[in-house]
């Protein structure tokens, strides 16, 4: 089944009501989409009140991806977890999402790695241990430096990687510039879940560290550029039991606006948020 979301829920300007509480954009985003990702908990771990609270305010078919704190993906260059560090990390982190877990609403716990998460022995080692040590949760993987799949033979041993130890692999859509990136490598490495991954495709802004994500992010994906993924999108549809796509051009109104435009080209019969008076077009 293809589910269409969003990463992030908090920071799509010009699509929530200017009389709505912050606190309740959460359901009030789950009205129009099934699925979410949290990325707040990539800045702070989450607790396990704060993902009951989630749960809670939303319907029982919705679905979150969370993704896990920078000190698990090698984001903190002196503070990278081993042996029982990891193991400390991961149960707590299992603890946290354990009511999404329970309810049946968390789809994966995201390991994003970092740009300088090379392909080596060190870096598959602790691949394999941080995703054993969360072998009870669903986990997608997400790698942002090129040498994970710089040739045809180095993209089958990574792409094998995960599927023995049993993770998605998310492919992104991304600006192909320099080597903090990765192509849209199209392929199932866990049957029950695959995870496409939109971060626009502005190449000016890729490399910019600014005071706030979205301005790296600020892409608006045409109506083309969004078929180009219907026939890739089909392929991992006819491969896995669920496909998740998130739009992470987390600028203004980009991302929502690009999910509901490709739920429509998909005819997922998504609700239009901008349908009625209660926001403009």
């Amino acid at each position: 089944m293809l589910r269409v979301g969003t990463c992030a829920f908090a920071d799509h300007t010009g699509v929530y009501p200017s009389w709505l509480p912050t606190g309740d954009r959460l359901p009030y985003y789950a009205r129009f989409f099934p699925l979410v990702e949290v990325d707040s908990t990539f800045y702070r771990p989450p607790t396990a009140a704060q993902c009951a609270r989630w749960t809670e305010r939303t319907p029982d078919h919705f679905h979150f991806h969370v993704k896990a704190h920078r000190s698990l993906t090698w984001h903190e260059r002196d503070a990278r977890p081993r042996g029982a560090q990891i193991a400390t990390a991961a149960r707590a982190l299992a603890e946290a999402v354990a009511p999404m877990a329970q309810a049946g609403k968390l789809s994966a716990l995201h390991l994003q790695f970092a740009p300088w998460f090379m392909c080596g022995p060190e870096a598959r080692d602790y691949l394999q241990a941080a995703c054993t040590a969360l072998a009870d949760l669903p986990v997608a993987v997400e790698f942002r430096h090129r040498s994970w799949f710089s040739d045809p033979q180095r993209m089958a041993a990574t792409l094998d990687l995960l599927r023995d130890l049993g993770v998605s692999h998310t492919c992104c859509d991304e600006p192909q510039r320099g080597d903090a990136c990765v192509p849209p490598v199209v392929a199932v490495t866990a049957p029950r879940l695959a995870v496409v991954r939109l971060h626009g495709r502005n190449a000016a802004t890729w490399y910019v560290r600014g005071s706030h994500s979205g301005e790296r992010f600020r892409y608006r994906y045409s109506p083309q550029e969004l078929a180009q993924w219907h026939a890739p999108l089909q392929t991992l549809d006819a491969q896995a039991a669920d496909v998740h796509v998130l739009f992470n051009n987390n600028h203004e109104d980009s991302a929502v606006r690009n999910a509901y435009e490709l739920a429509s080209q998909l005819r997922l019969g998504y609700p239009n948020p901008w349908a009625g008076s209660l926001l403009g077009s």
